[in-house]
Formats: C-alpha cells, sequence, structure tokens
C-alpha cells in the first residue's frame, strides 16, 4: 500500500485515457446527437432533448426500407453464426489428430484474414456469376431463374469466408490445451465417443463456443466490404447504411447508427451473460460432487 507510483504513470494513463476516447468519442457522439429534438441538426451543440428521430426512423427514411434490411442483416448474422460455431467446432476436432495435408488445409482456411477483402469478394461474386451463366445455359433454373446473388447463397458465403478463420484459431487454441484425461475417465466409466463429446467436452468448451458465436454475429452484424460485392440485389443493414449517408442529412441517420450499436452492444451482453452462468453453473457442479452432494 506503501508503494508509490512510478512518473511514467500519469503520462501513461492520459494516453490510455485518449487512446479511449479516440476509440469510442465517434459512437459516444452519434449516440447523444441522435437524441435531439425536431429542430436538430447534425453537429453540436444539440437543439432540445427528444425521441423524435426515432420515430421518423420508425417510420422509415424515403424510399429505403430500413426494417427489411435489419431483418436480412439479422438472420444472415444468426446463420452466419450457427455455421460459424459448428464448423469451427468440427474443424477443432478434426485437427486434434494429424493427417496427411492438415498444415495447407489449415492455412488455405486461414487465408482469407491475410487477401484484401475485395479481393476475395470480387472471387466470390465471379464464381456465382459463372454459376448463373452455367445454371442459365443448361436450363436447369426454369424460365423464372434470376441470379443465384443473393443472400444466403454468395453473400453467406463472403461472410463465412470472414468468421470461420477466426472460429477456428480459436477452437484450435482451446484444444491444443484441452486435457484429454477428462475424456480418458469417461471412457473409462463406459461412455461413447458421442456420449463423450455431448457430457464432457460440449459442456467444458461451452464458454469458447460462445466466444465464437459472438464473433461470428459481430462480424457479419457489421460487414461492408465483402458484402457489396457479392450480395447481389437486397442490401443488409450496413449497406443501406453507407448508401443513406449521402443522401439523409438528419440526425435520424444518428438514430439509426445508435439502434445498430445496441444491438451490438445487446449481443455481447447476452453472450458474456451467458457465459458467466455456464461458468458458474460448472463450478457449483464441481463443488457439489466435491461434497459428494
Amino acid at each position: 500500500m506503501g508503494d508509490r507510483r512510478s512518473r511514467a504513470f500519469l503520462p501513461l494513463a492520459l494516453f490510455f485515457a485518449l487512446f479511449v476516447a479516440f476509440l469510442y468519442g465517434p459512437t459516444l457522439t452519434i449516440f447523444i446527437l441522435s437524441f435531439q429534438g425536431p429542430e436538430g441538426g447534425m453537429t453540436f451543440p444539440m437543439r432540445g432533448l427528444s425521441l423524435h428521430w426515432f420515430g421518423v426512423l420508425w417510420q422509415g427514411l424515403g424510399v429505403v426500407d430500413v426494417w427489411a434490411a435489419f431483418a436480412r442483416s439479422l438472420r444472415l448474422g444468426l446463420i452466419v453464426t450457427v455455421l460459424t460455431v459448428v464448423v469451427s467446432l468440427m474443424a477443432g476436432l478434426a485437427f486434434r489428430r494429424r493427417f496427411v495435408g492438415s498444415t495447407l488445409l489449415f492455412y488455405t482456411a486461414i487465408a482469407s484474414l491475410i487477401l484484401p477483402s475485395i479481393v476475395v469478394s470480387l472471387g466470390i461474386a465471379l464464381e456465382f456469376r459463372i454459376l448463373d451463366d452455367f445454371v442459365k445455359a443448361s436450363g436447369l433454373g426454369g424460365a423464372g431463374y434470376q441470379s443465384s446473388m443473393g443472400l444466403f447463397t454468395s453473400a453467406l458465403g463472403a461472410h463465412l469466408t470472414w468468421t470461420l478463420p477466426f472460429g477456428m484459431l480459436i477452437m484450435f487454441a482451446v484444444f491444443n490445451r484441452f486435457n484429454p484425461a477428462y475424456e480418458e475417465a469417461a471412457r473409462d466409466l463406459g461412455a461413447g465417443p458421442w456420449q463423450t463429446l455431448r457430457h464432457v467436452v460440449l459442456p467444458i468448451i461451452a464458454p469458447y463456443l460462445i466466444g465464437v458465436a459472438l464473433f461470428g454475429f459481430t462480424l457479419s452484424w457489421d460487414e461492408i466490404a465483402r458484402t457489396s460485392q457479392a450480395i447481389g440485389g437486397p442490401n443488409t443493414l450496413p449497406l443501406e447504411l453507407q448508401g443513406l449517408t449521402s443522401t439523409v442529412t438528419t440526425p435520424a441517420i444518428y438514430a439509426l447508427g445508435t439502434m445498430t450499436t445496441t444491438v451490438s452492444f445487446l449481443v455481447i451482453g447476452l453472450t458474456l451473460g451467458t457465459g458467466l452462468y455456464l461458468r458458474r453453473r460448472r463450478m457449483r457442479g464441481a463443488s457439489d460432487a466435491g461434497r459428494g452432494v
């Protein structure tokens, strides 16, 4: 308690405070300006305090259907989350044992983190355009066939090239530190492979799976670069928001930004809360087992 802080503490603390302000200052500014009154503008000082611009947002912003774009982004984010968790878990289990070509497969899987996003998205768009040409030429699509470029085809593939590498790296790190003695004990007690996975492995790694899900949803929720080249017709919410910045000149655009940010924080809070709940439940179970309850 008697130790004095070094002379470097105050400069480092000031630098950290400036970094946090730089990181979250724009978000806080948008949040504050979205609660202006009807006469509010795009900059400070604020003119009144109300929920007027959220009401304007609820009614719609011109020809853009914001709520349809919101629903599209939400559906896409949820599907990307599920696929990211499932595929990352399967990859983590598979890479626990060495197999021929595992190193090449690993670097191929994470290569999209290194490649420019515009290159990846253009490649995906080109693949689906070639697929469209093949379907049209073969007559498989029928007379009403238009394009395979859509929300759950090319856009889904573009998002997975961004979320899967993160999920896989997390699961590889988890299983590298996973103690196989738990599985051996389960097998000694007569558990089969699926019982061991369900009752032993999954409960232990559940917090990390929640982290993978969080990565998958948040990365998909605000993805622009890869989506813009591969989605085809209907836009996701980030693309609509990007387009509205050049046409909407009222704080309604700030209200939309506040809403999307709130959704992100709600997902993060729900994920962290679920992880803490599972951790406490596991610790309570271990404590009860130790007492012989």
